[in-house]
Formats: structure tokens, sequence, C-alpha cells
């Protein structure tokens, strides 16, 4: 159909039939044709949409179908074409109102409203998703759907009596069957013993006490037992001779508790699911409680399943790859040779399948292919290459090499059965039994699987010819992120088989004429699934994907909890596994798929650098769709496959859904303009997929967990928008409803042009033809991960300081972890006493933050735990050369008032066994209790009678913290290492599951910065402070403004950092009353905005001042810069660092002193560092440091035979007893000399002679 433009009054349509001529009424404001005006078939013009678009002198026609890419408009669906064609009413619904708009810009919106609208619309993702929905979703899906799954993939349970002589008949051999059912999950409770019932068990219980927040799994088990016997029957009717009919003997159903499964916090199953209130205002849920201990899983990057994988790293290959082993199948072209020694002479097809190498050309044959002309068909290569021609010849040669008569009858079938037999473990069904279930599952027809194979080779050949690339393992594409539903579905399988093996042995013994059966209860050992489970959690070691007996690290690990923010992005990590860290190719460089996806500057540095990822601010993480959606495929225009190999599916797409192929499409191009239509239109579940790729002929559709995803707009539906000027309050999900919004997947964003702002929506080029985009981001910050999309200005630094503030500082920084440590007890943790906001904001904190704000009407109150610091003044300026090298000056008069104050607060535990539990009597220095005794190890005076330590007691490096003692009387006390102090905040003394009582002391410490603690900027600018200067010998500015920090100027140049400046020049003019507060990366205000904004507060428009000399009152003649930074104290403090020693304790083997801090060890001097001094000259020190204080001793040597000579007791002459060094060589004490060598010297020397070697020792008098 080709369009015209033409005058008022009419419009033509030429058609390649006829022309059409239709009247048109200037006065309709929405006129629409129909397929009943335009007197064709609503079939011919279906996909098609034509629109009117009314200006002041001419009518456009427009017929747009669906563009390739989502840039095109969309056609009209089927039902909105009968309805007009039965000559409803003009009166158009709200949906149609989508269809037929009229010519709509996106200018008439304006670009502040706009903008307005993404910020609405992201408070409204993180209030619906928030930011660790994609634990909690995978979570509760592996609780709906998972766990039933797991246990119906262990089917039917055949167990067989042992071998007894004494059994004659068939009758006498019992046999069982066990068949897993429904199984149900409770939520977690736990036993009080006082009260003698079930309580709910809380999260803060399961920290409290070290228990494991879990829930009673329990399944229906089904048991029979029955006897075998053979019977005649009628060969007419059954095909046999014989029949085995089965005698049940004995037969049990029940539901049995089978172990305790982990139960997420936030989850479905958590109780904290239905409270208003949590426990921590800074609760986000998604990690499990193991023995009180804070687990979380790493979300895992795995390849893909669900496509065919074309490699070339051992050959070229082709792949159908499958999660059950028996359903993979692998075509390879290989290189063979009829001369040895020569390579490459022909290459042939060859098909890996149930551990059986065959020639593809018959495995056609088997697959019912009557020809080869059918096979060449098939493949459909479409193209006369000589080097494709000779790898089908070849292929052919190959396998009448190999069954000469393959074509004939069945030959082909019995060939496979001869070498399925020839395996190793042979399936026990039939060959053909084999080829239905195992070769391509999905399709049913044997035809249709030869039509897929044939698909698979012409693929493979296309990649040998280059027409098509390999797959690359780095893009996104191909991954799919394993979270806790596939992580706890994989190693509950392995403790599940561990249960069935045993039941099979236990219950085998049963089997037995002479025993009986008894509960299934009494087989089915529900500790081996708790304890199975507990473990993998406790250690980290997990059950790896594919390698049944190996187990990696890297998927469990602690939560941290040194700030929230180090929470949240602990729980949005994810990693790669790698079998070694050194060579891996690309995997740790930045790919082009991950853009939105995860973030391209956050990562952690040393050997995971690049294998450690964080989510984009915006990244979802696909659940399982678990209704069937081919029957809608079909109703947007989808053919089934044919079950023949005759037809020709020629300018056919084939459409895929989740790697199997599900049918095929005449035109791709509506297919999957009205699939993405009904995606907006509710009809189709908002997290599908659709990719459309052309070259290829394929229509490939993911409805699987796993993918990432993330938010964008529609352009073509923002006309929408009109409805939602003036409200306030709307739910993402009604965003999804409208088609206003679409989660859009790694695939599909490859098929879209998007704006990577409103702005470019907007923005025009001279004599450039404007870019048509079809969709749009939310904001361009959302690129970038959680803790890279808060700091101010970050696209002005360099990334390397991006990334040390993103994955180092901001997790270090000592920050209000949570609102509820009094009903916690952790190890160790640091809270701030004056927490700050910094004064700029930025898109992400307030999207994530809440409404209002008390400083104007409908403002954002940003997200306050995002940041962990307080704003200080900062003067760039070099202060009696005590801040060189990162080194900090800061005022001693702020840091009295508060600044950078903070809390240390140190857990000592200790538990013992409970009495009331001890069933066997047990001696007396086993018995071990809490309570005071004298002791010999440390002071006690502290301790109350009952051996814990009085609130507020004030308790010193080398005091019992913790009173235990044996019932003999042996100490067990806990005591404070070597600079460990504190005041005593809390006592703690309960019992676990495990039925011990323990007992927790935490300590208090209250610390101000002293010299050496650690300090950072949001820049990545750390440094350690150098100095405490008065406050009266600061700088002063005219208004009497004196610096709480003075940085050293050098650390901007080489660290390229100008970010930090910027930030400064904002929060000035903002602490002045600037209305311009935004520093949101990409999207940051101009400098000439921010000089502006500072010179109408009246300063500098650069940021600087004059100055005092606060020593001598005199004016600085340079200008310097000040304005307010935020600043954060790190974790790093020289308290817990610092290492001083003059002697103490050595290693009782080698007398060397012991390496540990806590121990009063020594520092560690090693060979670089002897080489320093090697190269001073100092060899005075060296030896002193190496020999005399370290492990310096005297040991005895022979002069004559050069031996060492020991010290010993022996007789002399007239029966005396002399104790002296004695030679046992030369039977002598004379020429002995005594030496000074390291204790370390000495004992190797001895432990040489116990193998038989004799070290010789020159001497020399000195």
């Amino acid at each position: 159909m080709r369009l015209f433009t033409t005058h008022q009054t009419a419009i033509y349509v030429v058609s390649p039939e006829e022309p059409i001529f239709i009247p048109v009424c200037l006065f309709v404001l929405r006129p629409i044709i129909s397929a009943q005006f335009l007197r064709r078939s609503p079939e011919k013009i279906q996909g098609f949409r034509v629109l009117l678009l009314l200006s002041h002198s001419t009518q456009y026609f427009c017929a747009m179908g669906a563009s390739p890419d989502g840039k095109g408009d969309i056609g009209m669906s089927g039902t909105a074409t009968e309805k007009f064609a039965n000559g409803n009413d003009m009166d158009i619904d709200e949906d149609d109102d989508e269809m037929f708009e009229e010519s709509f810009s996106v200018r008439e919106l304006g670009e502040e409203f706009l903008k307005n609208f993404c910020r609405k619309a992201a408070v409204s993702f993180f209030d619906q998703y928030g930011l660790i929905s994609h634990q909690i979703n995978s979570y509760n899906d592996f609780v709906r759907y998972g766990l039933q799954n797991t246990f119906d993939s262990f089917g039917e349970f055949l167990i067989h009596s042992g071998y007894d002589p004494s059994k004659k008949g068939e009758g006498d051999w019992r046999h069982a069957r066990v068949r897993f059912g429904k199984v149900t999950v409770e939520r977690p409770t736990f036993w009080a013993v006082t009260g003698g019932n079930e309580l709910n068990m809380l999260p803060r219980h399961a920290r409290l006490q070290n228990m494991t927040y879990s829930s009673r799994m329990k399944v229906e088990v089904e048991l029979q037992v029955y006897t075998i016997k053979s019977v005649k029957s009628d060969k007419f009717k059954t095909g046999r001779e014989e029949i085995v009919e089965e005698d049940i003997v004995h037969e049990e159903k029940r539901e049995i508790l089978i172990g305790r499964i982990p139960v997420m916090v936030g989850s479905d199953l958590c109780w904290m699911n239905e409270v208003e209130k949590a426990d921590c205002d800074f609760e986000l849920g998604g990690y499990f409680l193991i023995k009180g201990a804070e687990k979380i899983f790493i979300a895992q990057e795995q390849i893909c399943l669900r496509r065919l994988w074309i490699s070339n790293v051992q050959g070229l290959t082709i792949a159908y790859r499958s999660e059950v082993k028996r359903n993979r199948l692998i075509i390879r072209l290989v290189e063979t040779s009829e001369v040895e020694y020569i390579k490459g002479v022909e290459k042939i097809l060859s098909v890996f399948f149930l551990s059986v190498e065959v020639p593809v050309w018959i495995l056609f044959f088997a697959l019912g292919v009557q020809s080869d002309k059918e096979v060449v068909n098939l493949i459909d290569y479409g193209n006369n290459d000589s080097s494709i021609s000779n790898i089908l010849f070849s292929s052919i040669r190959d396998a009448d090499g190999k069954c000469s008569n393959f074509r004939e009858g069945k030959n082909s079938l019995n060939h496979l059965d001869k070498l399925r037999k020839e395996t190793r473990f042979p399936p026990e069904e039939g060959v053909e039994e084999c080829l239905r279930r195992y070769l391509f599952p999905s399709l049913h027809g044997f035809k249709q699987k030869a039509r897929f194979l044939g698909y698979m080779v012409k693929c493979l050949l296309q990649a040998s010819t280059g027409r098509r690339k390999c797959d690359n393992r780095d893009d996104f594409r191909n991954k799919r992120l394993e979270l806790a539903g596939e992580l706890l579905e994989r190693e509950l399988k392995v403790h599940i088989a561990h249960a069935r093996r045993r039941m099979a042995k236990t219950l085998q013994r049963d089997l037995y004429a002479d025993r009986s059966v008894r509960p299934i209860e009494h087989y089915l050992d529900a500790s081996i699934v708790t304890n199975g489970l507990s473990r993998a959690f406790s250690t980290g070691a997990w059950s790896h994907h594919y390698k049944k007996m190996e187990r990696i690290s890297g998927v469990v690990a602690n939560l941290g909890r040194a700030n929230p923010l180090q929470t949240m992005v602990d729980l949005r990590k994810t990693r790669q596994q790698v079998s070694y860290t050194g060579k891996v190719g690309d995997a740790r460089y930045p790919h082009p798929s991950h853009w939105g996806k995860v973030c391209l500057l956050s990562t952690t540095d040393g050997e995971n650098c690049g294998l450690v990822k964080n989510l984009a601010t915006t990244a979802l993480v696909s659940t399982n769709i678990v209704e069937s959606i081919v029957e809608k495929l079909f109703d947007s225009g989808m053919e089934k496959v044919v079950n023949d190999t005759s037809s020709s599916l020629d300018g056919k797409d084939k459409v895929f859904l989740n790697g199997e192929w599900v049918g095929v499409c005449e035109n791709s191009l509506s297919f999957a303009a009205e699939i993405r239509r009904k995606r907006r239109r509710k009809e189709l579940p908002y997290q599908v997929e659709i990719k459309r790729d052309e070259p290829k002929g394929e229509v490939r559709i993911f409805s699987d967990s796993g993918r990432i995803m993330r938010p964008l707009l529609v352009i073509e539906n923002l006309f929408k928008l009109k409805a939602f000027k003036g409200k306030e309050n709307f739910t993402f999900q009604s965003l999804l409803d409208k088609g206003i919004v679409e989660l859009i997947g790694t695939e599909e964003e490859e098929d879209c042009r998007t704006a990577w702002s409103i702005k470019y929506l907007l923005t025009e080029v001279e004599g450039k033809r404007s870019v048509k985009y079809s969709h749009c981001e939310l904001d361009m910050s959302f690129l970038l991960g959680l803790s890279c999309g808060i700091i101010p200005f970050a696209n002005h630094d360099h990334a390397r300081r991006v990334l040390y503030q993103a994955q180092k500082h901001s997790q270090q920084a000592i920050g209000f972890s949570t609102t509820n440590p009094n009903i916690r007890v952790d190890t160790l943790s640091h809270q701030m006493y004056y927490p700050q906001q910094p004064l700029f904001h930025t898109m992400t904190s307030d999207c994530l933050g809440k409404s209002g704000y008390p400083l104007g009407k409908n403002r954002m109150q940003p997200k306050p735990e995002l940041y962990n610091g307080q704003n200080a003044i900062v003067a760039v300026n070099v202060h009696l050369g005590y801040n060189q090298e990162d080194s900090l000056v800061m005022n001693r008069a702020s840091i009295e008032r508060g600044m950078f104050r903070t809390e240390h607060v140190r857990s000592y535990k200790a538990e013992v066994d409970n009495k009331e539990n001890q069933e066997k009597k047990r001696k007396p220095e086993d018995v071990i209790n809490f309570g005071k005794i004298e002791s010999k190890i440390g002071r006690v005076d502290s301790l109350d009678d009952d051996g814990f330590p009085y609130i507020g007691a004030s308790l010193q490096s080398g005091d019992i913290v913790i009173g235990k003692s044996a019932e003999s009387g042996a100490d067990h006390g806990v005591k404070l290492k070597h600079t460990e102090r504190g005041m005593v905040q809390k006592v703690v003394l309960s019992s676990n599951d495990e039925g011990k009582n323990f007992a927790v002391v935490s300590l208090r410490q209250v610390r101000s910065p002293c010299l050496g603690d650690k300090f950072s900027s949001m820049h990545g600018q750390k440094g350690v402070l150098g100095f405490l200067e008065s406050q009266e010998n600061f700088p002063f500015t005219t208004q009497g403004i004196v610096p709480d920090i003075v940085i050293n100027p050098h650390a901007f140049p080489s660290r390229q950092t100008p970010g930090q400046l910027l930030e400064a020049a904002l929060g000035k003019g903002i602490a002045c009353g600037g209305s311009k507060k935004y520093a949101t990366p990409f999207s940051t205000l101009s400098v000439d905005a921010i000089t502006e904004q500072l010179h109408r507060a009246g300063f500098s428009r650069w940021g600087k001042e004059r100055v005092y000399n606060g020593r001598t009152g005199e004016m600085v003649r340079s200008l310097i810069f000040m304005g307010p930074t935020f600043y954060q104290r790190l974790i790093h403090m020289a308290e817990d660092k610092v290492k001083f020693r003059n002697t103490g304790p050595v290693h009782p083997l080698t007398r060397q002193p012991v390496a540990d801090r806590k121990r009063f060890g020594g520092i560690k001097f090693g060979e670089m560092e002897r080489d320093c001094l090697i190269a001073h000259g100092a060899s005075a020190n060296l030896y002193e440091r190496l020999f005399t204080l370290s492990d310096s001793s005297q040991m005895h040597v022979c002069q004559s035979c050069k031996n060492v000579a020991n010290v010993i007791e022996r007789t002399a002459a007239a029966g005396r007893k002399i104790r002296g060094p004695y030679c046992r060589v030369c039977q002598s004490a004379d020429d002995i000399v005594r030496v000074s060598v390291p204790y370390g010297a000495k004992l190797l020397s001895q432990e040489l002679f116990s193998m038989g070697i004799s070290l010789k020792f020159e001497t020399q008098l000195c």
C-alpha cells in the first residue's frame, strides 16, 4: 500500500489492485477508515493502522506496520478491526483511544512536566519493587513452585531386598516403591521449654539466641511393599505369553517431617512480612539467619541453557543444551583424514547424543527421513557453496562407511540401538522411546525433530562459512542469574538424594521375609536435610551447578553491617564463577550488554576485579512465568510446526519460546509488534521478552527466570500522560498496565532506540534529521549502581576514584547501621553520634527517599541511610607541612564539639552445655559452668557472682569479661586481649536450639578522631589525620568562619577529582539559601550555574575567600578555596592498628616472636625490609632486628670435627659426674667453642640430623 498526501477534501489510497477514493469530512476530529470503508477483508489489511492527521491545510494519510525495533507505530488488532467492521458506534473505549490518537508531539507535554513525571515514576518503581526484590521474589517463587518441582523431579524410587540364598521362589522376594507427594512448609516456630508449647520464631529471636531461622518442611510419602510373580496371559490380547503381576503386601501414605529449610527474612514465610513496622527502620530483608549469623546469597552468573549455543573452543560445535543431561545434543564439525599426519582434508558432521557418537545422516534417517535430497532440503542452506557441498558429501560417505545400508528399513534405528547398548550406562528404554523422550522433548513428532535437527545443522554450516557468529559467553543475553530459588533447589536436591540413599539402605534390611516394615519416618532421616543446608550456609561451600562431587565458594557471604548502604550493596552483588582467576579472557572487561543492567564502575579490586559486579539502580531480575503463553502466541499469528519433512518453510520465521521451537510465523514484523502490544495491554505478563532477529529469521521469546530487566519509557504511549496531569499518587503497576513504561530485557534492548534523557527527545540538531526514539531512560544516573549513583558530580571524577568511593569507602564509612542495637549482639559494630545528610541532592537518593520534606511542598526527603558522614567546612591549603601526602589537619575545637565522634561496640561470646540436656554423667573437668572464681590468668574485680560483669563496669586489657570454670576448678574464662578495653553496655544470657546456654557481653568505647584515623570524601580522596590544630591558630575568613579540615591542594591535579571542588562550591551556595541543589551524575549543573549561585549569595564566583592568619592576624595574600564538603570517617582507626612490643611471647617451637597483635606479638620483618637495610648499609641495625631481638641463642661446636657438641652429663675420672659440652664424635671435651646463632638455624641442624644429615660448622674466633 503506497501513501499519498492529498488536498483538503479527499484522500487517494493507491493499492496494487485498484485506486480508492475516499471523501473526508473536515469537521471529524478522529476520522477512522475501517475495513468496511476500504471494502477489503480485514485479513488483507491486518497489521495496518490508518490515521488521519488533521492540520490547517493538509491531511496526512499514514499506514504504518510495526517496526522491527519498536520505533514505529503498532498495528490494529484483529478485535478492533472486527469492531469497526461490524458497524458499531464510533464512541471508542480507552484502549482504542490509545491506538487512534491523533498527531502527538512530545513537546506538547513540556520538558519540566516530563522530568517531574520521570522522577515520580522512579519513586513509584522503588515503592513497588524496592532494592532487593530480586532476592525475595526468587525465594517466594521457590517456596510456591520450586520446592514441589524439586521433590517431583525424583519420581518413583524402587528398592530391592538384599540377596538371600534361602529364598527359592519369586514370591519370597519383597520389593518397595517410594514416591514423594505434596510438600507443605510451615512458618518458623520454636519450642518453649518453660511453657511447653510452640511459639512464633521472629528474626530477633534467632539473632539473639544463635538459632537458625527456619521452618518445618513436610512431604507426603507413599510407601508400597510388594512381591512379584509371573502369570500366563493371552498373547493375542497382551502381546506377551507372561506378564508380571504385583501383589501389594504393605501400603502406607502419610505426611512426615523431612527437614527444616532456612527462611529468608521478609519473604512470604517470614512473620515480619505481616507487621507494619520492622525491628529496624533500615530493615530490607533478603537474608537468612543461620545460627544467629546473617547470611546472603550472591547472585551467580551462569550460561543460559535455553538457546542453541555455537562455539569454536574445541572445534566448531552447536549444542542443544538442557538441565537434564540425557536431553543434550551436540553437533560437531570434525576434521578427518584418511592419510595420517595430514589435517583438514575432510570435514564431517557428527552428532553426540546419549553418550553416543553417530553420523548426522544416520540420525536423520532414524527420524524417518526417506532420502538424501530430503535431508538436504531440511538443512536448507540456500546457497550453492562448494565447501558446504563437500561437508555434506563427506558426511554421507562417513555414514555409509559406518553403516552401509542405513537407508533401508530400520537399519539406522538398529545401528543406533547397537551403539546405545555399548555405552557404559545404557538407558532402559528402547531406541525409539529414547528418541521420543529425550531428543528435543518439546517436539512430539519425529518429523518435527528432524526439521529442528536440520535447522541446527544449517546454523553450524553458516558459522563455518562466517555467515553466523559464534555466541559470546560474556554477553548478558547469554547469561542468567541464579538466585535463592535456583541455588536452594540445587543444594536441596543433593541432600534429598542423600536421604533417599540412606533410606534405601535401612529399608532394604527390613525387606527380608523374617522382618517387618516399620513406619516411614524410621527410614527417612530429617536431620540430613536440616544439617546439610545449615552446613552449606555456614561454611559457604555450595554444590556445583554441574559437577556433582565438587563444591564451590563465593555463593554465600556474611551480610555487611558497617552501614545500611553496605547492606544494600551486598544484597545486589553478582558473581561470575571461573575455574581460574588468572586469565579469563574478556570476562573482566565491561561489555555493551552491561548498559543499564550492571554498574560499569563498581567492582572489587584484586583477583575478583570484573568478576564481582553490582546491579544497576533500576535493574530487576525476572522470575519464572508459570502460566503458558503458547495459546496467546497462536492468537497473535503464530502457526504450528508441521509434522512432515516435505512442506517448505521458505519465507517463514521460526518462533522460539525459552529456546524451544514452538511455531513459525509469516510476517515476523507484525507478529513481534502484536506480542508487544498484548504485553502493553496486560494480555501477556509484563516480564515477557520479545526479540525479532531478522538476519537469522528467528523470533525469540523468553519468560524464564534470571534475566536482568529494567524500566524504560515508551515514547509512542507518552500521549497517555495527559491523563496523569495533576495526579500526584499513581503506582508503577498502573504505568505498566497503561503501556507508558515497560520492562526491557537485554536482547529486546538491541531492537530499541533509547534516548538517554528527556532533553534528547526535545533537542533538534540543525540541518540533520531528528532521531526517532522508541524508548527513553527514566534518568541518566540509573545506569550506575546504587553506591555510584549517589556520588555528586561523579561524571567529573576519574573512574578510579569513583570506584574507590563506591566499592571501598562508602562501605567502610561509619554511620548508623541499625536502629535496634539493643536487641542485637553483633561481634563488632560502629555508630556515629551525629550523622548528617549532605547539602546536595541526587536523583537516586531522592527517589529512594520519602515524601513530606519539611522545607517545601512536594519535596522528597533523601534516603538518610545512604550517606554516612558529616558536612565539614574544608579549606584547600597547606598548613605547616602537616597535610602532605593526603594527610589532614583538623580543628581540635570541632572535634571536641562532637565532630566525627563514634561509638565502638565489641561483643564477647561464650557457651556452656545445658545441665537439663545432659543425659550421661560426665567427668568433673568436662562440666563447665558460668561463675566467678579466683583466676590466675586475669583480673576478676568487675565480675558478679554469676560470672558476668555489671552494667557500666570499666574493663581494661587483661580483665576477665566472662567467668567460666569447670567443676574440677580449671579456669576457662574469656579474657580481654591486648589493646581491648571498654565499658560494659549489655549482658545477654540465653540458650540456643542445640541445647547450650550462652552468654554475650558487649563493651562500648567512645572514640573521637585521633592521629592516624582514616577519613575520605565522596570522591575517593582518602587521607589520615596528621595534626590536630587549635581553633585560634587556624586561618579565618572575614565572616569569622574557621575551617574544620584543611587538605593539601596537591590532592587534586594528579587524582583528577574536580567533582569535590564542584561539590564544595555547590554546597556553599546551598548553605547560603541557593535553590539549585542537584548534583546527580550525568545531569549536573553547569559550572556557570554554580558560580552564578555563589555570586548571588555574595561570594566570589570561584569559591575563594580572603583569610587571615590565626597566629599573626595578618591577611594572607593568596585567596583560599573553602566550602562545605561531605566527609566520611572510615572504620580504619589507629587504635585498632597500633602495634608495639619490646619483649613478649615467643613461639614454643622456633622461639621467634608470635605474629598476632592481640597476643602482644611482633611485627614481621621480611625479605624486602631486609633488602632495604642492606641497601642502606645498616648492618648493625640488621643484626639487631634479625638476631638480637628475634631468636638469639647459643650452641657448642667442636673445632676438631666441626660437628655440634651437646651439653651432657658424663662420668669423669675418679667417678665424678661432670655436666658440660662434649663431642660424641671426637670423644673429647677439648677444642669446643660456644657460638651465637639464631635458634632457627639450631632447629634446622637438629631436624636434619634426625634425617641422617650432619651439618659442619666453620668457626672463627672474633
